[in-house]
């Protein structure tokens, strides 16, 4: 049986603004067979999950260092499922997931980051963004909600935003799920076919396919303009779910230990005390 190798490196979007989408296949994995390594892979996964536990423990006990992971995706390609999948097992005292929705009036009030700063991971977290502050550049743009001079303005305002949660000491792994037109219909019809998933479906999806490549051209921009050394973007091949598990899932893990979170000293002298002198 082929050994299990690939590497993640390959869908990181270069710092230079020189990317293309069509350089990725949705469907890519780097050789790997479903048939041949699926069980494998899965027992990887299982492995890099009780190592997440780990590290998140050891992070959340030194409290000086957070994750931040942003999803962003097409509707269909699993943001859902991913977060269930990589994260499911870590302790979720430790771990601190947001949904971002239509702004609410509120919301409506303040400047477009204003919300999304709010649920920026404190030390010791690992957070994820389900869609985040980059639908300001994604579906605004698309459906002109906002002028070109006010969305140009946004991607500066966003790097600087990043630079600003790295600079406090946290890590931000951004993650596009990439998937295709045709996928995107499969699944939608998929969602019709079983009773228990018509609740996922939103005719509204279907006037937003319209609109597909106007995404992709949307998602392209923001992907040339914000990926940074501090806060890079991946675009993941999302088709095939059981290597985009493998492959966030294997990203958390190196990059956590990358930042080696310690468990603190104690703030008593262990020697003084023993097991059995307890009562």
């Amino acid at each position: 049986m082929a050994k299990l190798s690939f590497d993640y490196s390959k869908y990181r979007v270069p710092t230079d603004g020189a990317f293309s989408l069509a350089s990725i296949s949705p469907g890519d994995t780097q050789g790997l067979d479903e048939k041949k390594h699926k069980h494998k892979a899965k027992k990887r996964l299982k492995e890099n999950q009780v190592r997440l536990n780990d590290l998140q423990e050891r992070l959340y006990a030194e409290s000086r260092q957070s994750v931040l992971l942003v999803l962003q995706a097409m509707d269909t390609a699993g943001k859902d499922s991913t977060i269930r999948k990589v994260v499911g097992d870590v302790n979720p005292q430790g771990c601190l997931v947001t949904s971002f929705k239509a702004p609410s009036n509120e919301e409506r009030a303040h400047d477009f980051l204003w919300r999304v700063h709010q649920h920026a991971p404190p030390k010791g977290y690992i957070g994820i963004f389900n869609r985040s502050h980059y639908e300001d550049v994604l579906i605004v743009r698309v459906h002109r909600w906002a002028s070109p001079d006010v969305i140009e303005k946004r991607y500066d305002h966003i790097n600087a935003f990043e630079k600003m949660l790295a600079d406090h000491g946290t890590r931000i792994i951004k993650v596009m799920l990439y998937i295709s037109k045709d996928y995107q219909l499969e699944r939608l019809r998929r969602r019709l076919r079983r009773p228990d998933k018509l609740w996922k479906f939103n005719p509204g999806d279907l006037k937003e396919r319209k609109r597909w490549d106007d995404y992709m051209d949307a998602y392209q921009v923001a992907l040339r303009r914000c990926s940074t050394p501090y806060a890079p973007w991946y675009v993941v091949p999302a088709e095939q779910r059981w290597f985009r598990d493998l492959v966030i899932s294997q990203l958390l893990v190196d990059t956590l230990e990358a930042m080696d979170p310690q468990f603190p000293e104690p703030s008593f002298n262990p020697a003084d005390y023993s097991p059995e002198s307890l009562t």
